[in-house]
């Protein structure tokens, strides 16, 4: 699975919100000047991402120094890691050469102007079983549906498979963002509620304070 990379340019462009952005499918590093403050909406909306969402303030006033930060960021995470997909989000059009050269190395990166713009790097299609058993279908975690056609045991099914695939939630208040996140048609704060208590019956999560402990197979 690729790990999406959404960066910021915030002297550039100043996101409204995040809630375009599913948690647990991207990292978020937010750029910011030297001088420059970020509002608490945007900082509230970091919060939900937990460790996958940062924001960084660079050293320097000078032309283009964000730009820099970012194209070294860039280097330093595709290093890191092959298996990477960036996403620039600033309408500054100086970022055009980069991003043509990164490709030219096989990095795959794009310029987008919104944070709505921003689509998962898509997988390739999973190989189907060469061999089932009679009358038995291949079982798989539920993709993203509309929570309503699921029963509670479906749902909560849902949210284990994305929990195994990402960093997990560290707080009751991130947990009901990543479940609200993992539907197409979102589910309300009662139902929530009612999964969340669920998953405790089962031992699935224990909430301890307010941190919550995971007691998933790998």
């Amino acid at each position: 699975m690729k790990t999406n990379y959404v960066l910021v340019d915030f002297e550039n462009v100043q996101p409204g919100n995040l809630d375009f952005l599913l948690v647990g499918l991207f990292k978020i590093k937010v750029f910011v000047g030297q001088n420059q403050k970020i509002s608490v909406d945007v900082a509230k909306a970091l919060q939900a991402f937990g460790s996958d969402a940062e924001y960084i303030q660079i050293v320097g006033t000078g032309n283009n120094s964000l730009d820099f930060h970012i194209a070294y960021y860039i280097g330093r995470l595709a290093a890191e890691s092959t298996d990477v997909h960036f996403y620039i989000v600033s309408k500054d059009t100086g970022f055009d050469p980069l991003i043509q050269h990164l490709k030219h190395q096989k990095i795959d990166c794009q310029r987008i102007s919104s944070i709505a713009d921003v689509q998962p790097a898509k997988q390739a299609p999973a190989a189907f079983p060469a061999k089932m058993e009679p009358n038995k279908k291949a079982s798989a975690p539920p993709s993203k549906k509309a929570f309503d056609a699921l029963s509670i045991a479906q749902q909560i099914a849902a949210v284990i498979a994305r929990l195994k695939k990402g960093t997990k939630p560290g707080t009751e208040k991130t947990l009901r963002s990543f479940i609200k996140a993992s539907f197409t048609k979102p589910p309300s704060s009662e139902q929530i509620g009612a999964i969340i208590k669920e998953m405790q019956a089962q031992k699935i999560i224990t909430m301890s304070e307010d941190r919550i402990l995971y007691g998933l197979s790998s």
